[in-house]
């Protein structure tokens, strides 16, 4: 008798197998008993008659507590009615541990608080199951496609002895009597990685300390950011571009019943596709003016600015060339106007805003020296940084694509909280 899961029963039609799982749900008419069972790639009904089992193995399957472990046994057989088209005939039960009768997430509607303070549990609904297997494919597609495409992991350290972004969004740490601080980012060691590799990516959790509570943002996150030597503002956006389609495409192609389990419209997805649009920053706030979103020059977007910007597109949209002044000290100013830099953000249609921040790096000595100066950042604590600029500089470009954010975007999800299996926000640590 063959051992399956669930995910796999379509190919086993005919067949008795054996499947081990989670009692979600179960009901019975006194000679017909219905247990519907999970096992982490989907959820299987399983019907059992008085005339097949024993009246002590109905009573037992149906005075099971939900979330019980428990083997069950029986053939497979088509049926349109049932969760996923498939169910199995049972024929018997095996119950490895009956949960504890008090369950606390019943099969009713319960507020977000109480769902956070229970994560550990809320996982296992079939909602969330399918958002962890999206944010998995997510991840997979990426790490497929940069790897494809002649790209090396490599690893960032999570511990850094100086900022990337800023000083003000640091969590720090002793370090043996130092002054240590939790990573914003990999990009720097990134680009030490991509002057001995060529191109590199690395993907792991970052953290800023910023006192954020807004839908989009947590204090941990995952980023993946790939570093490229030898390319430039144009070819670094056509890479972002094929990287999102390749995970969207990816998502579309192998989670469709999770699409489906999340009531995911799936037009705005098949939208994806080369080439994205693109807008400058002036443009932006020209678009932005007209629809009564105003924005004085040198400001970053806010959360409503990106969201009236992709309501006028039907795919991602990149806005480029922002001021100098709101973006960070490594970014290439534009030859042809230094007050702007090569940089672009990547915004999601449907109101969820930057999932790719990215830019040219700056690979002038003397013009990094002056900008590290300029905003006060330890120049002894960079040294090695400006190291990458005085032995063979080239130009070089890369970007950050946060994963819960792109995750929250293609599940059309409330809050990105729910595209991380433990987040981590401004009033939580816990679980």
């Amino acid at each position: 008798m063959p051992r399956v899961r669930i995910s796999g029963v379509k190919d086993y039609v005919g067949r008795t197998v054996r499947i081990a799982g989670w009692l979600y749900n179960r009901r019975s008419s006194g000679k017909v008993v219905f247990v519907i069972i999970r096992d982490g790639t989907g959820l299987l009904q399983c019907v059992g008659t008085a005339s097949d089992l024993s009246p002590e193995l109905i009573r037992q399957a149906d005075g099971l507590p939900q979330e019980s472990s428990l083997w069950v046994w029986g053939m497979i057989r088509e049926d349109p009615r049932a969760p996923g088209g498939y169910e199995l005939g049972l024929e018997g039960l095996e119950v490895i541990q009956p949960a504890d009768p008090d369950y606390p997430l019943s099969l009713k509607e319960h507020g977000v608080e109480f769902l956070m303070d229970n994560r550990h549990l809320w996982l296992r609904t079939p909602r969330q199951a399918a958002i962890m297997r999206v944010r998995a494919e997510v991840i997979r597609a990426c790490r497929d496609h940069l790897d494809a495409q002649g790209f090396l992991p490599v690893d960032a350290p999570v511990l850094t002895p100086s900022a990337c972004e800023g000083t003000s969004t640091l969590f720090g740490t002793d370090y043996f009597g130092e002054q240590a601080y939790l990573t914003q980012s990999g990009q720097l060691y990134n680009e030490a990685a991509a002057m001995a590799l060529g191109r590199v990516y690395c993907f792991g959790p970052t953290f800023r300390a910023e006192k954020s509570k807004t839908r989009r943002h947590l204090i941990e996150f995952w980023m993946l950011e790939p570093e490229m030597a030898f390319v430039e503002h144009e070819e670094n956006m056509l890479i972002q571009e094929g990287l999102v389609c390749a995970a969207v495409a990816r998502v579309l192609s192998r989670n469709l019943a999770d699409l489906e389990e999340l009531d995911r419209e799936l037009a705005p997805l098949e939208r994806v596709r080369s080439p994205f649009p693109r807008i400058t920053y002036d443009e932006a706030l020209e678009l932005l003016a007209r629809k009564g979103v105003p924005l004085p020059w040198g400001e970053d977007l806010g959360s409503p600015h990106e969201t009236a910007l992709a309501e006028e597109f039907d795919r991602p949209v990149f806005v480029t060339h922002y001021p100098a002044g709101c973006k960070a000290f490594y970014m290439q100013p534009d030859p042809r106007r230094p007050d702007v830099v090569l940089c672009d953000d990547l915004l999601a249609p449907e109101g969820y805003g930057e999932i790719i921040g990215g830019s040219q790096r700056i690979h002038d000595l003397e013009l990094m020296d002056k900008r590290v100066r300029e905003i006060g950042l330890p120049v002894e604590a960079y040294r090695w940084y400006m190291d990458l600029r005085r032995f063979g500089s080239v130009p070089h470009s890369g970007f950050g694509l946060g994963i819960e954010r792109l995750v929250s975007w293609i599940c059309r999800l409330p809050h990105v909280r729910e595209a991380a299996p433990f987040p981590r926000l401004l009033n939580r640590i816990y679980p």
